[in-house]
């Protein structure tokens, strides 16, 4: 049996493909588990700045595998959640690198990226409530923080489907490619991401993703309470320097 997630490093970036392209990447339990492992050494790894998620055979992830659910299976992780990320997404970037269809869980999972790189043949969308079901695996927590309430409202309420195109306009995805193209352009966007200090980029990411709920006026000591410690750090020195000796930066992550 093929691995249903394979990984593979790419300059500083680790590339997560959901390998089971014959039910469209649907998440079964050993999926959920492959991705979580993938994010536990994204996460742990000092020499890693920045993942891209993927899935193979021309399609992201169609959600959970409903044959497996009905056989019992429960795709979801202790602490991670469902798929393996829904509820504890990694420390580090991530982006998702969407080919055909990103849809019911499988849009969640891309909603649990940082940055999304899609095809402009993609296809988005929580049709749960077409099925009668919720979109609980985080899609309704997090779809109205990345578009308009209006939009978000919109596309959970109906369970529409969502072009690439409509969904960039909405400013959902951050690169539209070509078919085919969207895992160079992802790579391509995560090697600027780890081009940068990995102290600063992990901080970066954590004040992004937890600042929105701060109260105002804790706001910038709870900041400073994750900045200070990378502004002393010997990567920030470096940085310093070798801008002053007009080099790229060596760093250490220390």
């Amino acid at each position: 049996m093929p691995d249903v997630v394979l990984t593979r490093e790419v300059d500083g970036v680790l590339v997560v493909t959901i390998n089971r392209p014959e039910v469209r990447n649907a998440i079964n339990t050993a999926a959920a588990h492959g991705i979580a492992a993938a994010l536990d050494e994204l996460d742990t790894r000092d020499d890693l700045v920045a993942g891209v998620l993927t899935g193979a055979g021309g399609s992201f992830c169609a959600g959970m595998d409903l044959a497996a659910f009905l056989a019992g299976e429960r795709p979801s992780v202790p602490v991670r959640g469902f798929a393996g990320i829904v509820e504890k997404p990694a420390g580090k970037p991530l982006i998702a690198a969407v080919e055909g269809y990103a849809v019911a869980g499988g849009f969640e999972i891309v909603l649990a990226c940082d940055l999304v790189v899609a095809s402009a043949e993609a296809v988005f969308g929580l049709p749960e409530v077409r099925r009668g079901l919720v979109a609980a695996g985080g899609g309704l927590l997090r779809l109205p923080t990345r578009v308009p309430y209006q939009l978000a409202a919109e596309w959970a309420l109906t369970g529409a489907l969502v072009p690439a195109t409509r969904a960039a306009e909405a400013g959902l995805v951050n690169r539209l490619t070509a078919p085919g193209e969207a895992l160079a352009a992802a790579l391509e966007l995560a090697a600027a991401i780890a081009a940068n200090g990995p102290l600063a980029v992990r901080a970066t990411k954590r004040i992004l993703a937890e600042s929105r709920g701060w109260p105002a006026d804790e706001a910038f000591d709870r900041q400073r309470a994750i900045s200070e410690p990378v502004r002393a750090s010997s990567d920030a020195r470096e940085g310093a320097t070798a801008f002053r000796e007009k080099r790229l930066p060596r760093w250490r992550g220390q």
